[in-house]
């Protein structure tokens, strides 16, 4: 048995949660999010309404793997309609700069063009300035997906350290041909 996948989901205050056929609806004040799940599982909100319940059908391979991911897909999903999601991007080098414009990311990152990104829908991003970037939204999975996608654009260099990282990741640093 999967131990994800047996433990109840708690449903947090203010968030609403439907299980109508397949197809699971989270309700909150960040946002409302759909999944339709597999048919090697079935999934019930409590009589009480405080939990959700993932089961499975049998014990084969594809079930089980099932089981685990859906109990923590509907557990991201309630958590990003309460509280939402964040990733926080910086942009470093010099004349290495990011801005909102509309419904697109622009950034200048040491190309002859200005790079733009489309902003996907059910996503916030902002610039509190230049050097940095914040994605929110109540999707994990869209969140990290487009930060993912914007750090790909210019990802840091070894040498200097030039490029779009995550917050707090460590660029670990070559030393140049000078150093042997």
């Amino acid at each position: 048995m999967s131990r994800i996948g047996k433990k109840p989901v708690s449903i947090i205050d203010g968030v609403k949660v439907e299980v109508a056929d397949r197809l699971i609806k989270v309700d909150g004040p960040k946002g409302k999010l759909e999944y339709k799940h597999s048919p090697q599982v079935q999934v019930q909100v409590t009589e009480d309404g405080s939990q959700v319940v993932v089961d499975r059908d049998s014990d084969q391979r594809s079930a089980r793997e099932m089981h685990g991911l859906t109990r923590a897909l509907i557990n991201n999903m309630i958590v990003g309609c309460k509280e939402g999601y964040e990733k926080k991007l910086e942009v470093v080098g010099v004349g290495y700069l990011a801005a909102v414009a509309g419904k697109e990311l622009q950034l200048r990152v040491g190309y002859a063009n200005e790079l733009k990104k489309q902003i996907p829908e059910g996503l916030t991003v902002t610039c509190p300035d230049q050097t940095h970037i914040v994605v929110q939204g109540p999707d994990k999975q869209k969140v990290g997906q487009f930060a993912a996608e914007v750090r790909a654009l210019r990802k840091p260099e070894p040498y200097k350290g030039k490029g779009i990282r995550y917050q707090d990741e460590q660029v670990k640093l070559k030393p140049g041909k000078s150093a042997t």
